[in-house]
């Protein structure tokens, strides 16, 4: 009796879905690597754009790993990794090539501290995540590396945009918002976290129409509306932080039961 034909597949079933992630996770390295290169060549318009690219990459690669069960030890750390270069190494250079090198060395050691900034803060979320759940995931410590890329691109982006009602000093300005931004990424101040937002079924339609909003006017009125996003980014850091302290009050005597263990950065 002959045997029946068997299905050959290079990848098992269990291990299929975690190519999806993974692979734009590569997809976005690749982008923000490519966003050395524009700049490079002093296209920077199309490397802050890159950047922006591999954000939005980097915001979709997770939901769509959860979402699909897809998660893995492997694309976590390959994901932190991808981090560190399309938001840690890509916007210093970025910014080196277009003011940093004008003060020197000083502007090279500033470009290094970021960098070590952003590995040092993606390396305590890598040991602080995979607990139990609480309210606290609610919130980063630090603002996210993401965030941190964009931020400390916002004087090049404000140069593109048509809102410039003031006229900043590159020397000046640049170094200082690249080291509050490394403050602020490895600091343990409360920002607000997205990933697990959860979304009313009545009001997801609202949600829907805001985010389709935010991406047509992303698309037709780029740098404004990254100016503005920044803007209202770093207001809602000392709202997040009010919000965490009220939290933490409403939620102290679960606390006091849990043994927190606190990791040296």
């Amino acid at each position: 009796m002959e045997n029946p034909k068997k299905n050959i597949r290079l990848v098992s079933n269990k291990n299929s879905r975690v190519i999806l992630p993974n692979i734009m996770t590569l997809v976005g390295v690749c982008i923000g690597l490519t966003s050395i290169k524009f700049a490079f060549d002093g296209r920077f318009e199309l490397s802050v754009i890159a950047v922006l690219i591999a954000a939005i990459i980097d915001g979709l690669d997770g939901r769509i790993a959860r979402l699909i069960k897809a998660t893995s030890k492997v694309g976590k750390e390959l994901d932190s990794l991808t981090d560190v270069i399309s938001f840690g190494v890509a916007p210093a250079f970025i910014m080196y090539f277009w003011a940093l090198d004008n003060i020197g060395r000083f502007g090279w050691l500033i470009s290094l501290i970021y960098v070590v900034c952003v590995a040092l803060r993606l390396a305590r979320f890598n040991v602080s995540t995979g607990g139990e759940p609480s309210w606290r995931d609610n919130f980063f410590e630090g603002i996210p590396s993401p965030a941190g890329g964009v931020l400390v691109l916002m004087p090049l982006i404000y140069s593109f945009s048509e809102v410039q009602f003031i006229t900043i000093n590159k020397n000046i300005i640049v170094p200082s918002l690249f080291i509050i931004i490394s403050a602020l990424l490895i600091s343990k101040i409360p920002t607000y976290s997205l990933k697990r937002i959860v979304v009313p079924r009545s009001t997801s339609i609202f949600l829907l129409f805001g985010i389709i909003l935010f991406f047509g006017l992303l698309l037709i009125y780029t740098f404004n509306t990254i100016i503005i996003s920044g803007i209202i980014y770093l207001l809602m850091i000392p709202a997040s932080s009010i919000h965490y302290l009220f939290l933490k009050k409403q939620n102290k005597e679960k606390d006091d039961n849990v043994d927190h263990h606190e990791d040296i950065l």
